[in-house]
């Protein structure tokens, strides 16, 4: 049978070279239990003597394993990440480090330059990867930190060069020329880590003298190679040397990672502390009122959030609606929307006047904002004179719903926060039994769709309008889901005041 004739000559060959039949026992059974395809391919050729191949293949053994190992450590670190779901930059550029030099050492096997495949552009391409390894391990040194400040310019600049001495290698071969300016910039950059790590900043960091173990231990290994190898006798020790080094990188890498993660623990704690605080400070439900209904919802983006709502008490058959939003983000913009809340209590003997009431918040908040400014829009309803009173700071306007037509209430004075001279005016209008008012913030009308298009005010009027048969509770979250549906994620906090005029006169 056709397929059995490789067999026949591995058996021949093996024969001519009167090896032992033990050894081709062992030898077999050693195959077929590492799986060395490799190895079988070698065979294949019948122009190869058994003892070139077990030559070959005694001389490789340790550096096929490193290769191997070296290889499993790179997968193993980006599998980790992947389980992780978070990308560190530590794993992920040791990992690709680690899977190169791995492929190296099995692209530079003796073994493999045996094989029919060792063609002109496979030498090529053994010599490129020497040229490809530095580029992640110095990706690796400055993402620990290790290269200082002017680590981004020597990734940047030696990866460039790295680069083009690969395409030139592809393109021409080979070349003295590029091993020396691989050697110099390797060299510099190895230079660099032991100096730093000889610092005195270095010295009170334990990764430092880590990496530097590694570093020599490597530097050394390859330096022997290069000079006792070349002049006296051949040398291949360096693997072992990356070993060493592999084994500080990761170290250096697991700790780090582990220290990340405790400490964003202790941040999701806090913030989860943060966010229990704030929703602390939010009013609860509006207080039992014949003349009005008030349902609402408050989605922060992140943990904690700059916008904010609260109920003022007016008086007999009166309430005060307030509704604020800080500009940016996160625990900055709550530490603020804390300070509008407390501007916006310490002005309630001003309930009934929205401009005052603004203006005395705007002159307490004026140089304590850290340049963060506010929006926010106040309305006084009063059910006995069947009046509102509105007034807003840079805010969206109020939406009434009236009969199904809905209409802006819109008297915007500046920012709060912004200026200490800031004017404000108050607008009043009537009200009716069977009004609905809509308070928001502009997380609402600028969410965005999968292709960048706002919700904005027209779409938040249909949105209100549809609400007309439906009580406040459900009408809120009407609103927030239609924004939410809309929206390809959420990009700002989103908080909505819903008001129904229950009763006037």
């Amino acid at each position: 049978m056709p397929e059995l004739r490789p067999l026949a000559g591995i058996i021949i060959a093996l024969r001519n070279e009167s090896v032992p039949s033990a050894a081709v026992s062992r030898t077999a059974r050693k195959a077929e239990r590492d799986g060395l395809a490799l190895l079988a391919m070698v065979l294949i050729d019948t122009q190869l003597t058994a003892s070139q191949v077990l030559r070959a293949l005694h001389y490789d053994a340790p550096f096929l394993f490193l290769g191997a190992a070296f290889t499993t450590v790179g997968i193993v670190s980006i599998a980790f990440c992947v389980l992780r779901r978070r990308a560190d930059a530590l794993l992920i550029w040791m990992a690709i480090f680690a899977f190169s030099y791995g492929q190296r050492l099995w692209l530079q096997s003796a073994l493999l330059s045996l094989t029919p495949a060792n063609n002109e552009f496979f030498e090529r391409l053994r010599f490129a990867i020497n040229f490809f390894i530095p580029i992640p391990a110095f990706f690796f040194f400055r993402a620990a930190g290790f290269l200082g400040r002017g680590g981004k310019a020597i990734v940047i600049g030696s990866t460039a060069a790295f680069l083009s001495i690969i395409a030139g290698t592809l393109a021409f071969g080979p070349l003295p020329v590029f091993d020396e300016i691989n050697g110099a910039i390797v060299t510099g950059v190895l230079w660099i880590l032991v100096a730093r790590s000889l610092g005195k900043q270095a010295k009170e960091d334990r990764d430092f003298a880590v990496v530097r173990i590694g570093v020599l231990c490597f530097v050394a290994l390859a330096l022997w190679d290069n000079i006792v190898g070349r002049y006296v006798r051949p040398s291949h020790i360096e693997p072992y040397g990356f070993a060493v080094l592999l084994s500080c990188l990761g170290y250096v890498a697991a700790r780090r990672v582990v220290e990340r993660d405790v400490e964003l623990g202790e941040i999701q704690r806090e913030l989860e502390l943060a966010r229990q605080m704030q929703l602390a400070i939010m009013p609860g439900a509006f207080p039992a009122s014949d003349d009005f209904h008030v349902a609402a919802r408050y989605v922060p983006m992140t943990s904690v959030a700059g916008d904010l709502y609260d109920f003022l008490p007016a008086g007999e058959r009166q309430a005060g609606l307030f509704i604020a939003d800080v500009s940016g983000h996160g625990v900055p913009a709550a530490l603020i929307a804390s300070m509008v809340k407390m501007a916006a209590a310490s002005q309630r003997k001003h309930a009934a006047h929205p401009a005052q009431l603004l203006s005395g918040m705007n002159a307490a908040l004026c140089g304590n904002t850290q340049g963060q400014f506010v929006t926010a829009a106040y309305v006084h309803l009063d059910a006995h004179a069947r009046e509102l009173r509105y007034a807003a700071a840079g805010h969206p306007a109020m939406l009434m719903l009236r009969n199904g037509v809905v209409t802006e209430v819109a008297e915007n004075g500046l920012l709060l926060a912004a200026s200490e001279d800031a004017a404000y005016s108050d607008k009043t209008l009537p009200i009716e039994p069977g009004d609905r008012l809509l308070l928001y913030t502009d997380g609402l009308v600028e969410a965005r769709d999968g292709e960048g298009e706002i919700f904005g005010e027209e779409s938040l009027t249909t949105a209100l309008r549809s609400t007309a048969a439906l009580g406040p509770d459900q009408a809120a979250d009407r609103i927030v889901a239609a924004v939410s549906q809309w929206a390809k994620s959420q990009d700002d906090d989103l908080t909505v005041l819903v008001c129904d005029i229950v009763a006037a006169g």
